[in-house]
């Protein structure tokens, strides 16, 4: 959904029998005129290090006519729905909402404000869809990391992956659905514990030419992460990652979003919707900025020869 919004006033709101709903909120509030000095309300889950990447970032690129007023939910939600009143009565023109709690909160409590989610993983799965939200992915395109997989090892299609469905099962879902565009076949292995990963990973290796992880937290901690990098470089098997982190502990390759990036793009977004340019709302916007990294001291245990174009284009080469 596509929405501009004019200048933010305060007025009652009226429904018309036959009016879009869209057409109707839109009435209903308004944005501010970017020739005037904005206020952005920046609720943030917790003081973390990425969270704060991400918020500087974004307001690096709003640095002119606008000022920040930053809400702290300490990680509780609870807290979060105490500060909303607050916000609402502020003369907030915008809303940046950083990770899932504050995204929640956002959601549940400022319906009548322009929000803007980021640091979100999986917001499908947290129903982060309304008239006045819109967000930017963190992690990357399924496709994509399916894409790269075939770009950086050509001759494989056998792909392991682990997952626990009461947390991937979406992701899993579409996985399957591009891995069989790609001509890639996708082996996969349950586990309800990280009791189960040993076993599981054992039983998925001699089926498989290459190990997928996606960010599940029933499959990986810090324990697991050790031990599925050793087992499969052990089995001379490479391991395809999400983060450039996995990726210098001994992954093969990785795509990851990085923070700044992100912060960037939902200040891009903030901008556009400040001066009244249309927006995806009810939408979540791709990542435009994907970083690749490459372990060529793994590729060369494992006697892979990544395609010099792919190590040209990759972002970090350890």
């Amino acid at each position: 959904m596509t929405a501009t919004f004019p200048q933010r006033t305060r007025r009652p709101f009226v429904a018309f029998r036959g009016w879009p709903l869209a057409v109707l909120w839109l009435a209903a509030i308004g944005l501010p005129n970017s020739a005037h000095a904005n206020e952005i309300a920046i609720l943030k889950s917790a003081d973390i290090a990425p969270y704060n990447q991400a918020i500087d970032s974004f307001k690096a690129v709003l640095t002119t006519g606008n000022t920040f007023v930053e809400h702290d939910l300490q990680g509780d939600v609870a807290r979060g729905r105490k500060l909303a009143p607050k916000i609402r009565a502020s003369d907030a023109s915008l809303v940046l909402a950083v990770g899932v709690k504050a995204a929640l909160v956002a959601k549940l409590e400022l319906p009548d404000i322009p929000v803007i989610f980021c640091m979100v993983l999986d917001p499908a799965k947290h129903d982060l869809s309304a008239p006045n939200m819109t967000g930017v992915l963190l992690e990357v395109p399924i496709e994509r990391q399916l894409a790269t997989m075939r770009w950086v090892l050509p001759g494989r299609r056998k792909i392991g992956l682990l997952y626990d469905p009461e947390k991937s099962a979406r992701l899993v879902q579409e996985a399957r659905r591009q891995a069989k565009e790609l001509n890639l076949e996708l082996v996969e292995r349950q586990v309800a514990s990280e009791r189960d990963v040993p076993a599981s990973l054992r039983a998925l290796l001699p089926a498989i030419e290459a190990l997928w992880l996606l960010p599940d937290s029933t499959v990986l901690n810090e324990e697991s992460i050790k031990f599925l990098l050793s087992t499969a470089l052990d089995s001379n098997l490479p391991v395809i990652g999400f983060s450039s982190d996995l990726v210098r502990r001994g992954a093969l390759a990785g795509l990851s979003v990085r923070y700044d990036d992100v912060g960037r793009q939902a200040g891009q977004l903030a901008r556009r919707i400040l001066s009244g340019q249309p927006v995806p709302f009810s939408t979540v916007v791709p990542p435009d900025q994907v970083q690749l990294s490459l372990n060529l001291k793994t590729a060369r245990f494992l006697r892979i020869s990544i395609p010099p174009e792919v190590v040209d284009r990759a972002n970090e080469v350890y």
